[in-house]
């Protein structure tokens, strides 16, 4: 039931919900209110002063407007509408002043801050600040934080605005960090100095309204306004978080996160964040083909010739990674079709049925969680699988949503859940007692389905779906295999059908395969991992800022990357060196260009013209079947090295390695 009221904002005359703050109501009215520690997904803290406004007919001072509602407003005396004033001068002493305490104690730091050019201090000093102080009185110090080897920290430098503290225990779910002390004395500290344990943190750097919390890989690397800023896709993981590259010369300096309510509101995992400098090490810049054993750098005419004469006659089979773009699965699909190959994109081992959406994707918007009363995780740990997902289950929970899991037992998912059982027997008992509650949503992850039984499984969840009203979502894990489901980039069997007698296996960047001996191995990837060191001949190919590519998200939302730089050396766009082989095999692909390629495939798909849309999938479920016994194994998953540029990167391998540890036995004193 809305409560609308009316409100004079600056003699603009609004309508709004009687529940919004006096924050809310003046950007509806396009009046913007500075703010420090107001932030539109984190709880109420009032602790800035800095939204200051004046309540005419009100207390004889100003109000904070972030956290007065228009509700508790008094209309005038013959019933007008409530008046605010947000630049009277009663309101700019009032700014004013503020600023003032805020600049006492902070370092001029400028110069040598990595938040210049970008600090929201920097900027309402500027915009409501005076041009003098009348404090001569030392500044005072305060030690740094050891926040782990993430984020950078000048706590001299903090306004205790509690931003970071309110994300950490809200929105991460973790309780390391607080404020201590009152007065002078008041710190923002982290709980018996430990470091912090979250996959999320990296998010408090966006947060931090000054230069207190900064990002210590990229310190001292660059100013923003020497950066070229591309928005593009993130492909770390299957959520598709829509993110900024900023780019200097050739170089990826930092990724930060852009605002997109549907899949990652505004946060990002670390993974996604730091990854970058993996984009610098362990590069393939040029061609190699195997001679006597040993590769050797050849020319892009001798690697595709080499490739090409050994694909000719031979049975091929063709693997898709988890980064390669839907174009790049499309025209290897062609081109391996065109020589009666196999190709498989399932290379985890992921039993998806071809052509059922509603089986492989589900019918579930990601958005579709804020609002959910009951989730059901199945074989999935989603702190570690999505973690901006988790976020978004963890809100939930906080607004009341029941969770249940089956699967691992003794999973750290930041919020309370009951625990089911480990596997497919626990699965069968909830199918048979389940009712319906209104917004439910089974989430089934990789765990529960990459076994021989996973149609299976996929048919008990459905049906587990159908009993409840709600609706299923397939939480996939890689970037790529929405889309390569999408354009039927698979063979009848899986994997071990698609690899059983192949002479040739062409493999477009799945480094996370073994590949038997015997068979001749074509790697075409961006990093010397895995699949280059087991290849025949490599075709070094761009990585995900480099070129233009689709993704289909886990959700089943087309989305565009867009290239942020240029690939290294004489490493080309994946597309563009499928088209080149093509030609080398005698059955040239019909598109000389990307736009060519991609009408071509949306005249086979369609779907993937709808950019950044859910598509509705319908619901064709799959039969439901008992299950036998078994536990799902969501465990073995680590986050920081799932994929080769994650794997190069020197920052997720220092991760990793504290990860290990915080998991292992822990000492008797500790």
């Amino acid at each position: 039931m809305s409560d609308l009221r009316k409100i004079i904002i600056d003699e603009t005359e609004v309508e709004v919900e009687g529940a919004m703050t006096l924050i809310q109501a003046c950007e509806e009215a396009g009046v913007e209110i500075p703010r420090f520690c107001y932030h539109e997904r984190l709880s109420i803290a009032g602790n800035c002063r800095m939204c200051l406004v004046e309540v005419v007919g009100g207390p004889p001072k100003p109000a904070a407007s972030c956290a007065m509602q228009v509700r508790d407003l008094r209309p005038g005396p013959e019933g007008q509408p409530p008046v605010v004033k947000t630049n009277s001068p009663m309101v700019k002493k009032a700014r004013e002043g503020v600023m003032e305490f805020m600049l006492i104690n902070h370092p001029l730091d400028c110069p040598i801050c990595d938040q210049g050019g970008e600090c929201d201090l920097q900027d309402q000093a500027v915009a409501y600040g005076v041009d003098f102080s009348r404090f001569r009185e030392p500044k005072r110090a305060v030690d740094d934080l050891d926040l782990g080897p993430l984020v950078g920290t000048a706590m001299t430098r903090c306004i205790s605005c509690t931003r970071c503290v309110r994300f950490t225990s809200e929105v991460a779910g973790i309780t390391q960090m607080g404020q201590t002390g009152r007065g002078e004395d008041a710190e923002i500290t982290s709980y018996l100095n430990e470091t912090l344990d979250s996959n999320l943190q990296g998010n408090i750097i966006d947060l931090c309204p000054v230069g207190a919390l900064t990002s210590k890989p990229y310190s001292f690397t660059a100013r923003p306004w020497e950066l070229t800023k591309t928005e593009t896709i993130d492909v770390m993981d299957a959520l598709g978080s829509n993110i900024r590259v900023d780019t200097k010369g050739r170089e990826v300096m930092r990724i930060l996160p852009r605002n997109h309510d549907g899949v990652n509101e505004e946060w990002i995992s670390d993974k996604t964040r730091f990854v970058w400098d993996g984009l610098r090490r362990q590069r393939l810049d040029k061609p190699y083909v195997r001679v006597d054993g040993k590769l050797k750098p050849a020319s892009w005419g001798e690697a595709l010739s080499a490739a090409a004469n050994a694909m000719k006659g031979k049975k091929v089979a063709a693997l898709i990674g988890d980064l390669a773009p839907a174009e790049a699965t499309f025209a290897l699909k062609q081109i391996v079709e065109n020589l009666d190959g196999t190709i498989e994109c399932r290379t985890n081992g992921a039993v998806l049925p071809v052509g059922n959406r509603s089986a492989y994707v589900g019918t579930a918007a990601i958005e579709d969680i804020d609002a959910a009363k009951a989730i059901y995780l199945i074989g999935t740990n989603p702190r570690n699988e999505a973690p901006v997902l988790n976020a978004r289950i963890r809100k939930a929970w906080i607004n009341g949503a029941d969770v249940t899991t089956v699967g691992s037992k003794g999973l750290d998912l930041t919020y309370d859940y009951d625990f089911a059982g480990p596997g497919r027997v626990p699965l069968n008992k909830i199918v048979s007692k389940a009712t319906p509650i209104e917004g439910a949503i089974v989430i089934v992850g990789q765990g529960a389905i990459t076994e021989g039984d996973g149609i299976a499984v996929l048919g008990q969840a459905m049906a587990l779906t159908e009993k409840l009203g709600g609706k299923m979502m397939v939480l996939h894990t890689a970037a790529s295999r929405v889309g390569a489901m999408d354009l039927g980039a698979v063979t009848e069997g899986g994997m071990d059908v698609a690899l059983e007698a192949a002479e040739v296996v062409f493999n477009l960047g799945a480094d996370e395969v073994e590949i038997s001996d015997g068979a001749f191995v074509i790697y075409q990837g961006s990093h010397g991992d895995r699949g280059a060191h087991r290849a025949d001949v490599i075709l070094p190919a761009a990585a995900y800022t480099e070129e233009n590519g689709l993704f289909v998200n886990t959700e089943g939302r087309p989305q565009l990357a867009v290239r942020a730089g240029f690939a290294p050396g004489e490493a080309k766009e994946n597309w563009a060196i499928l088209r080149a082989l093509s030609a080398e095999l005698g059955a040239t692909l019909p598109f000389d260009s990307l736009a060519q390629l991609r009408q071509a495939m949306v005249a086979e798909v369609p779907h993937f013209a709808k950019i950044d849309q859910v598509i509705d999938n319908g619901w064709d479920a799959l039969e439901a079947v008992e299950l036998g016994r078994g536990q799902f194994d969501e465990t073995d998953f680590d986050f920081y090295l799932t994929n080769p540029i994650a794997r190069a990167s020197a920052v997720m391998a220092e991760m990793s390695a504290m990860a290990k540890e915080r998991a292992g036995d822990k000492l008797a004193a500790e």
